[in-house]
């Protein structure tokens, strides 16, 4: 199922800059637009809830088609952080976000949080009103607790522990306490049952890709606390060609892999070689058919930092290319996980050989058949980077692997450099040692925060 261009028409009326994250909080969540009489009917709701989809593409990877932004989403500050991507871009704080040295009022983090946590208003907003005024459409309640609950999601696996979950009742901030990653992830996962509850039995199509949606992201926030038993078990039943895509489209809202690559040049294919890190991937020179680089880029193009080639990868080209936010293949990979942890390393070859063995579509990108893994690990540590390195393949560029190199340190015991990009930096200096992003300090609008309450992975 695709959804996600069909909120931008009415971004192109919310959306007017990049805000800062003070006034987004704080301003009511359809700021000049919608007036409390135009929602109090089920047209009012279905606006708020088309708005609330186009919000949700906007907050992981998307901008506001011809709004002259070059504004970074979740899912790109993500991947600029880890071995995915790299800088071509002389701003300074793409520079410190590739550097892995981000201050605690970074703009671009700062913006990203706020796309995020605003995301998180305008579905509850859109859930409220579809309850009220439009109950028996539940499967678009249950994909707004859906959309509620994958944004504190990607909140708690790329943010340190600390972050407030607050919401605007009426135009007035409703502060709450800092949370631990851990219970963010308990509350996103506690949203996915919401949802799930609201097509709970149900068979139309649209009902049928919440429940798959809500279930694969039910079992990444369980993944997230270490339960990879009851994940894997919980998905089973999730179809390995299922996507639940997030839609763009070159009129409304643009995918912001295109602008930060194609279009402008800012971002450039990870290049990472690292021999005391095996687990990270040199996506550039590999050129893996999941992540096969561009052909028509000419060589030796340069990035807007004329020292740093461009590179790029044809299964990002696409302005308005849609992308997955769940997919039957992360259900896949959710199972091998679960084998690993269990030591049965043949059957999570078997598992990551099924993936291989026909071709996959990953939103409009189709990637071939593969030959087989051949060589069953002998040992944990080898079937962990196994593992790691076919998930950086197929799940790449979608907010995955800031994530899993994050759990390597902190579920698998991995020291920081040799989970991240550490070492000498290619524009010169060292990577520092941060393994996620700092709540920003504009959150102190909120009496209840101080700052991180630590920034451990």
């Amino acid at each position: 199922m695709s959804r996600g261009a069909v909120g931008a028409f009415a971004l192109a009326v919310l959306t007017t800059g990049c805000n800062h994250l003070k006034d987004e909080l704080l301003a009511p969540q359809q700021p000049n637009v919608i007036s409390p009489s135009d929602i109090t009917s089920a047209t009012g709701a279905e606006g708020l809830y088309v708005g609330a989809v186009g919000r949700f593409a906007i907050a992981l990877d998307g901008s506001p088609t011809n709004s002259g932004s070059n504004q970074e989403a979740a899912w790109n500050s993500a991947g600029l952080f880890t071995d995915e991507f790299r800088n071509s871009d002389t701003f300074s704080q793409r520079v410190d976000a590739d550097h892995r040295q981000l201050q605690d009022n970074d703009a671009l983090i700062t913006a990203d949080y706020g796309g995020l946590q605003q995301g998180r208003g305008y579905a509850r907003d859109a859930a409220n009103a579809l309850i009220k005024y439009e109950p028996t459409a539940k499967a678009k309640i249950g994909e707004m607790f859906f959309d509620i609950g994958f944004l504190e999601l990607t909140l708690g696996q790329e943010f340190c522990n600390g972050i407030p979950l607050g919401q605007t009742v009426a135009g007035v901030p409703q502060y709450t306490q800092p949370l631990t990653d851990q219970q963010v992830f308990q509350q996103a996962a506690a949203r996915m049952d919401t949802a799930l509850s609201y097509v709970q039995g149900a068979t139309d199509a649209a009902s049928v890709a919440v429940a798959n949606a809500a279930t694969v992201a039910k079992a990444r926030a369980l993944v997230d606390q270490g339960q990879f038993a009851q994940a894997a078990a919980l998905v089973g039943s999730v179809p390995t060609n299922f996507q639940f895509n997030v839609n763009f489209s070159n009129t409304t809202v643009d995918n912001q892999w295109w602008v930060m690559g194609p279009s402008v040049k800012r971002y450039t294919l990870g290049d990472t070689t690292q021999a005391t890190a095996p687990v990270l991937i040199n996506f550039l020179g590999i050129n893996d058919p999941r992540v096969p680089v561009d052909p028509t880029v000419k060589p030796g193009t340069p990035g807007q930092l004329s020292s740093v080639t461009f590179n790029w990868t044809t299964r990002l080209s696409g302005r308005d290319d849609p992308l997955p936010v769940v997919s039957g293949i992360d259900a896949r990979l959710i199972e091998a996980e679960a084998q690993l942890q269990a030591g049965d390393y043949a059957g999570m070859v078997a598992t990551l050989n099924n993936l291989r063995s026909a071709p996959r579509t990953i939103g409009v990108f189709t990637v071939p058949a593969m030959s087989p893994i051949t060589t069953i690990p002998a040992d944990a540590a080898s079937a962990q980077q196994l593992l790691f390195r076919e998930k950086g393949f197929w799940q790449f560029g979608r907010g995955v692997r800031m994530d899993d190199l994050r759990r390597l340190v902190r579920q698998y015991g991995y020291p920081q450099d040799q989970a991240f990009p550490s070492g000498a930096y290619p524009g010169g200096g060292t990577y520092g040692s941060q393994t996620n992003f700092a709540v920003p300090d504009a959150e102190k609008t909120n009496p209840n925060f101080k700052g991180c309450i630590d920034r451990n992975a």
